[in-house]
């Protein structure tokens, strides 16, 4: 008679299979997850049915409240003077000329506004400038 102690085997759990479907669920998300820019100034889009644009590293934005005020790369600027708009405009261009500006001003801001931010684009030397607008499927809300 054999009155040794049998070891007993302990049971294991495997944490590969459970990794792996965990990463593609993570994969899954991150690919189908859309990002909302936020800027420091409260707007309110014009409406236009266009494609919407991609984040590019070379982007400057550039807000413009209904009450004429600047932000540059959601720094809101102090003055609304060309100069003053140029000025952070140069330092916030890090691709240099190759940088696109995209004026994201409120419907109600007064022209005066846009014109300004076109024209100290046009003194820095960033000539390719866009306009940000929301769809009209999202206007109502």
């Amino acid at each position: 008679m054999n009155f040794r102690p049998r070891q007993k085997e302990e049971p294991e759990i495997n944490l590969i299979p459970f990794i792996d479907v965990l990463l593609v669920i993570l994969i899954f998300l991150m690919l189908s997850t859309t990002y909302s820019k936020f800027t420091a100034l409260q707007l309110t889009l014009p409406v236009a049915d266009a494609q919407q644009l991609r984040d590019h590293p070379r982007e400057v934005i550039v807000s413009v409240a209904a009450d004429g005020r600047y932000a540059v790369n959601k720094s809101t600027l102090e003055g609304k003077r060309v100069e003053q708009v140029a000025q952070a405009l140069t330092e916030a261009a890090t691709a240099g000329r190759d940088s696109v500006v995209i004026i994201s001003a409120d419907a109600a801001a007064p022209h005066q506004s846009v014109v300004t931010v076109m024209e100290a684009a046009r003194r820095v030397g960033l000539s390719q400038i866009t306009f940000a607008t929301q769809s009209s499927a999202t206007a109502g809300k």
